[in-house]
């Protein structure tokens, strides 16, 4: 196999090549490792690559499957991390310069996995500071870039997996979501993205942005690679106290069931039915494309959306100057401008102002369980614009309004997945989102893999990838 073709691969074809060794894991590896080191000056998606490591890891996967020792359809595929779970030997800085030297002794609970199943680590993707922002515009490492327009931001704060993926760098990552984290980077790169109900994947060893908001989940070029993914890293961590005891679906045996007889409610309201035309158009021809797979879509109001997203980033600045409390008060100077001055508000709030953050947050995820007592599936625009130009952009205004459709389902703490569903007149993708009750992974990714065999919008490329 020609290398130039590794990059259209997804992890679902890669797996197969692996098991027939019509492909080997080192050949693979090598391949991206070359990419990563010829173009990822255009995208700065990496803070640290591994190569000694990935190779190492290569040449085991192809020694065990030469034994007939096969781990799962990850063995042997070449992924990477956000920079914020922690890697045994190798730095993990949370795109901060706290920690850029910091090199932890063991590996976050989700990393064991992967490498359980026989993944390859590729290296530490870039990231918003402390993961507080959306725009990826990081002071210290440098902005990523958007592959399908490099004046443009990715969306943060995992916005190195999506350039990574967009632009052919790595088969698969993990990323955080707070606020949208994973979600925005997502929609406006053109890939997969899927926040998991909260507590479904571990935490332990995953730099905290908010203890009580904080998800970890899968980055992927189509749906099914993202629930091999998760498959791969779900399920119950008795050290961590956020992670839930709930047994984990077969992820694959129900994501071709089709949405035939479900039952879809279409958020169509003054809080997630406002943004650009072209958005709004793609999401409501989206909505079209599930009544010709054989569901019924009905229109919905869902009250409080604004008040549960401003409650969310009430919480999470709040959290997050916690966390940072002796940092901001010893060293304020080494944050950047917008992550300061956001946990300076954070922790401005009052506890009163925090626990009706809380009632809150409890109220909505009553009237979202009740809305799935009705509704199979809910349809949102997962961010209501394209990806804006990096010059001269205020991180802070672009959070308020990239996190609008996001930041109440982790409020909730629902499973939402977003993937793209149109491009704009500019070439910029458009990402749609879809939330499911709590626990039901499996659904969004049925009726993620539904849209996506009927769109054609999952196998387009940036420009010149």
């Amino acid at each position: 196999m020609m290398s130039d073709l590794f990059f259209q691969l997804t992890i679902v074809d890669a797996a197969d090549l692996l098991a027939r060794r019509a492909l080997s894991s080192v050949e693979l590896t090598e391949a991206y490792l070359n990419r990563i080191a010829a173009s990822d000056d255009r995208f700065n998606s990496f803070i640290t690559v591994t190569p000694e490591l990935a190779l190492a890891q290569a040449r085991a996967a192809d020694d065990e499957l030469a034994r007939g020792m096969r781990r799962g359809p990850l063995h042997g595929v070449p992924v990477a991390l956000k920079d914020l779970y922690d890697t045994a030997g190798i730095r993990t800085t949370a795109g901060s310069t706290f920690f850029a030297d910091r090199v932890p002794d063991t590996d976050a609970r989700a990393v064991t996995l992967l490498y359980q199943a026989g993944a390859v680590l590729l290296g530490k993707l870039n990231m918003h500071e402390w993961a507080l922002g959306v725009t990826n515009i990081n002071p210290h490492y440098g902005p990523s870039r958007n592959p399908w327009d490099t004046a443009r931001i990715t969306g943060g704060s995992s916005g190195g997996a999506a350039a990574a993926l967009a632009a052919g760098l790595c088969l698969g990552a993990l990323g955080s979501d707070t606020g949208g984290s994973i979600r925005i980077p997502a929609s406006l790169c053109g890939i997969v993205g899927l926040k998991p109900t909260y507590g479904r994947i571990s935490l332990q060893g995953v730099v905290p942005l908010s203890w009580n908001l904080d998800h970890a989940g899968p980055m992927a070029r189509t749906v099914a690679d993202a629930a091999i993914l998760l498959q791969a890293i779900a399920g119950y961590d008795p050290d961590d106290p956020a992670c839930a005891n709930v047994p984990v679906d077969d992820l694959l045996a129900t994501i071709d069931a089709g949405v035939a007889g479900w039952r879809i409610a279409l958020a169509d309201d003054s809080h997630f039915g406002q943004g650009d035309a072209e958005v709004l158009a793609a999401v409501h021809q989206a909505a079209a494309v599930f009544e010709e797979l054989g569901a019924r879509i009905e229109r919905v109001d869902l009250v409080r959306g604004q008040e549960a997203a401003q409650m969310n980033a009430l919480m999470t600045t709040s959290d997050a100057a916690a966390f940072h409390r002796d940092r901001l008060r010893d060293n304020p100077e080494k944050f950047g401008a917008d992550v300061r001055a956001r946990m300076e508000r954070g922790a401005a709030f009052t506890s009163t102002e925090y626990i009706l953050a809380r009632r809150v947050q409890s109220e909505w995820r009553r009237q979202l369980e009740r809305l799935f007592d009705v509704f199979d599936l809910l349809l949102t625009p997962a961010t209501p614009i394209t990806a804006p130009v990096i010059e001269g952009l205020d991180a802070i205004e672009a959070a308020r309004q990239l996190t609008r459709c996001t930041a109440p389902f982790n409020l909730a703490g629902l499973p939402a997945l977003v993937l793209p569903c149109g491009m704009s007149t500019t070439g910029l993708p458009i990402g749609l989102q879809l939330v499911a009750a709590p626990w039901r992974e499996a659904r969004v990714l049925c009726a993620g893999k539904a849209f996506e065999s009927a769109t054609p919008w999952h196998r387009l490329t940036p420009p010149g990838e």
